[in-house]
């Protein structure tokens, strides 16, 4: 019976914890986050849609063994401004057109000339769709943002396998004069 009020508290305890340190936006910052048009996604996580993808990276030493990759820390992001996307995201799936140089193997892009349409869903989360107009591998991207400030993205390509993001919205960062020179 003590080991399981043991194993009962620990629980509780890493609970707490991971509620703590998740990340959260009150509902009007990130109502005004959505109405500026303006504001950085985050992944925290990757999901890719082949199986044999998860397989290879199970199959490694030391896997975690699940379909799950992490991306927290690496400054993976979708940041939108006015007349410029600018998206750095890993990619991990099949390509039906493969590169071998590696630059061009992930979505790395700043859009200029892209459209961006807005709507409510029914549960009233906020989504976007983006059809980038200049950048010749991807045909949309889908951002659908919760009311805490989660978000979740989808990527779809001409020549690759869709992938999906878990993350959260922030502000943009501002670049300051004399770190541009």
């Amino acid at each position: 019976m003590k080991n399981y009020i043991k194993i009962i508290s620990a629980c509780t305890i890493i609970l707490f914890f991971q509620n703590c340190t998740a990340q959260k936006t009150d509902p009007q910052t990130v109502n005004n986050l959505v109405s500026s048009d303006e504001f950085t996604f985050h992944a925290d996580r990757a999901f890719p849609m082949n199986q044999d993808v998860v397989n290879i990276a199970n199959s490694m030493p030391n896997a975690a063994g699940q379909r799950i990759f992490d991306l927290s820390g690496e400054g993976y992001s979708i940041e939108i401004k006015k007349n410029n996307l600018d998206v750095v995201l890993p990619y991990f799936g099949r390509t039906f057109n493969p590169n071998y140089g590696t630059t061009d193997n992930s979505y790395r892009f700043i859009s200029k000339d892209y459209t961006l349409t807005k709507s409510r869903s029914k549960k009233g989360n906020w989504v976007y769709k983006i059809k980038p107009n200049d950048v010749k591998n991807v045909s949309d991207i889908n951002i659908e943002i919760f009311k805490n400030g989660k978000a979740s993205t989808s990527v779809r390509s001409n020549d690759r396998q869709p992938i999906s993001y878990d993350g959260y919205i922030s502000k943009n960062e501002e670049i300051k004069e004399k770190e541009k020179l």
